[in-house]
């Protein structure tokens, strides 16, 4: 149980803070503000596609280090990973 919530916020955080960094990446590199839906048909295809591709690589990037260093943090509290992050061989 102890896993699941500190994960679970863990990702959470994570992913907030990607956004915010994506957002203002994009305002940065484009100097425009990002459109608020990419899926639109009025949103041209190269921003579309440049959105998704940074952003989910941004997030999973994010989800991935949050989630590891989370695991670290379990691990020194309570002497092993999650039975989720065992190396199964």
């Amino acid at each position: 149980m102890g896993w699941r919530i500190l994960g679970g916020v863990a990702a959470a955080l994570a992913g907030l803070a990607a956004r915010k960094a994506m957002i203002l990446g994009w305002k940065t590199t484009t100097h425009k503000e990002p459109h608020s839906n990419p899926e639109s048909p009025e949103t041209q295809w190269t921003e579309a596609i440049a959105w998704a591709v940074a952003s989910g690589t941004l997030m999973a990037l994010a989800r991935m280090v949050a989630t590891r260093k989370a695991a670290e943090y379990y691990r020194r509290s309570t002497g092993h990973l999650p039975k989720k992050m065992e190396e199964v061989t």
